[in-house]
């Protein structure tokens, strides 16, 4: 009962700034009863959406007391361990958001959401007590999905006075860093496997399904990179139209990163030495 009373509190605000009459994100209404049902389980789902709205950027999530705890980073996650990816804490999502991928036609957040990796995670030893590391501002943690393995780090970094606080009080800037293990590498694992690991398709091909009309009235992102891609990407998603739905079939490894960066960086360096 204390855990789905505390996904309800901490969901609060993501109800606060939707109108779920007008978007298809899920509303959060069945992530208490998962809080209840999950909260002594060892692995936790976690999951990475691409989404285009008014700038392009990955949403990384981990799943915790029934929510997912979310953070907005805006090049995406990194193999290379020397990489520090600038993470943004936002507010919690329902766990049912795991999966959603759509179009959300207006309003916050309006855009193109894209399931890009998903599988599940756990804690190191050490940071079992996850509430507890996030307070501290450090989490170290491993990840078992589809692109992304093996560990990580995720610690907050600035301070109040850079303006960007959360309701807690505490800074919202974070960062997102590979540690060094058999799955990090110099590959760009968001260039190399830009696909969704729920279709199998881009922008695109979630748009062509949806109206794309509509987007002529409705365009989130204007100027700059990502308002020049979303143009692109409406005007091929009016070339798609609705019967370009993704094929069910096995999609090329080297977009959707079924072979995984461990395995491909392993592969590169046979053929260096043949």
């Amino acid at each position: 009962m204390a855990e789905r009373k505390q996904a309800s509190r901490r969901l609060a605000e993501y109800k606060a700034k939707r109108n779920f009459s007008r978007t298809p994100e899920p509303s959060g209404d069945t992530s208490a009863r998962r809080a209840a049902a999950k909260a002594k389980a060892k692995e936790r789902f976690f999951c990475v959406q691409k989404h285009l709205a008014s700038h392009l950027h990955y949403d990384f999530r981990l799943e915790h007391e029934g929510v997912l705890l979310s953070w907005a980073v805006p090049k995406g996650p990194s193999l290379n361990t020397k990489d520090k990816r600038l993470a943004m804490r936002v507010e919690d999502h329902p766990f049912d958001y795991g999966e959603f991928e759509g179009v959300i036609p207006e309003g916050y957040g309006a855009g193109i959401v894209l399931l890009w990796d998903k599988g599940t995670w756990e804690p190191e030893p050490g940071f079992e007590d996850v509430g507890k590391a996030l307070q501290k501002g450090e989490l170290k943690f491993r990840l078992n999905g589809v692109k992304l393995k093996g560990g990580w780090v995720i610690v907050r970094t600035g301070g109040r006075a850079d303006g960007r606080t959360g309701a807690d009080g505490q800074s919202r800037t974070w960062l997102l860093i590979k540690h060094r293990d058999e799955w990090a590498g110099a590959i760009d694992v968001v260039e190399q496997f830009p696909l969704s690991v729920k279709s199998f398709g881009n922008f695109e091909d979630i748009l062509g399904q949806d109206t794309p009309d509509v987007w002529e009235s409705h365009r989130p992102a204007k100027g700059g990179e990502a308002g020049a891609m979303l143009a692109r990407i409406i005007e091929r998603a009016q070339q798609l139209g609705p019967a370009a739905k993704p094929k069910k079939k096995q999609p090329s490894r080297a977009k959707t990163g079924k072979a995984s960066a461990g395995g491909a960086r392993r592969r590169s360096r046979r053929s260096a030495k043949a």
